[in-house]
């Protein structure tokens, strides 16, 4: 079915653990639940693509239905083991996508798959070809490219799409106040965002003078869909990191939310102070050395 036998021949990978409910009395993997595994992981690999699946296949102006899913098993996954799901997108004809999958413990391959999806039109289901887009990032990711990029500027150039996510997230998601959003320091700051390959605003935050040498980062959102995956926070973060150090900053300090601490201590910031409230959220001051 797959020529793709080895870890080497795939370079996104699904990480889980078999749990209990999943196995028979022998402790092995009850075959229905390979599909949902793969399926899973196609789950990811979306997120890799840095593509929210619903907005974006309403951007695309289509959604994608299974085909064919055909599963080979060439050994079993038991209780408790520790399993990589692995997919790459093989072929993108003219309204089908065709994914291979292999299920590894370790480097041996246990499972591999193929899933045949089509594009088609939501309404009617009836197929439509992929578009260019799509086609291009599937191509683009299966070749190690990113799929996003990161800009700074001023608020009048980025602050249409800044202030979309941070509405989305702040205001909406977690429902902080308009007008505790909204402040003076958004005309003066650098702002960055970061774009995927559909334009579309992923990931964004602001830098402001907190003191004589001391930066301070703020307004930090990730797509709800796309958090704790692909880097987009960290490479906004580290963009403006690095405008903070090009003009003369020596630390750098943000009011990071209790839920986003272990994040900021992997990108090298420690806590700084006893921990707050603000906007009735829990927060910490952490702070980082740029020199």
């Amino acid at each position: 079915m797959t020529e793709l036998k080895n870890r080497s021949d795939f370079h996104f990978f699904h990480r889980l653990r078999v749990r209990w409910a999943e196995v028979d009395m022998q402790k092995i993997v009850f075959n229905a639940h390979y599909l949902m595994y793969f399926d899973t992981a196609i789950a990811d690999y979306w997120r890799a693509l840095a593509l929210p699946y619903e907005e974006s296949m309403a951007a695309l102006g289509g959604d994608l239905y299974v085909k064919k899913a055909t599963i080979e098993f060439n050994a079993s996954a038991r209780m408790d083991d520790v399993l990589d799901v692995a997919m790459k997108c093989v072929r993108v004809g003219n309204s089908s996508i065709v994914f291979h999958g292999g299920l590894f413990r370790g480097d041996e391959l246990l499972v591999t798959c193929e899933l045949v999806y089509v594009f088609a039109d939501p309404a009617t289901q009836t197929s439509r070809p992929v578009p260019d887009e799509l086609r291009a990032i599937f191509a683009a990711y299966e070749a190690g490219e990113p799929m996003s990029t990161v800009e700074t500027g001023d608020w009048q150039k980025l602050g249409s799409g800044a202030g979309g996510l941070r509405r989305a997230v702040f205001v909406k998601e977690q429902r902080i106040p308009e007008d505790l959003e909204w402040d003076e320091h958004d005309v003066t700051a650098l702002h960055a965002v970061a774009r995927n390959r559909l334009g579309r605003v992923i990931g964004t935050a602001r830098l402001i003078r907190e003191a004589p040498g001391l930066a301070r980062i703020g307004r930090m959102a990730v797509h709800r869909t796309l958090r704790g995956g692909g880097g987009h926070g960290a490479a906004v973060l580290r963009a403006l990191e690095a405008a903070a150090l090009a003009r003369g900053d020596e630390a750098v300090t943000l009011h990071a939310q209790r839920s986003a601490e272990a994040f900021y201590q992997r990108l090298g910031y420690a806590p700084h102070g006893e921990g707050f409230e603000e906007a009735g959220i829990a927060h910490i001051e952490m702070r980082r050395a740029l020199r």
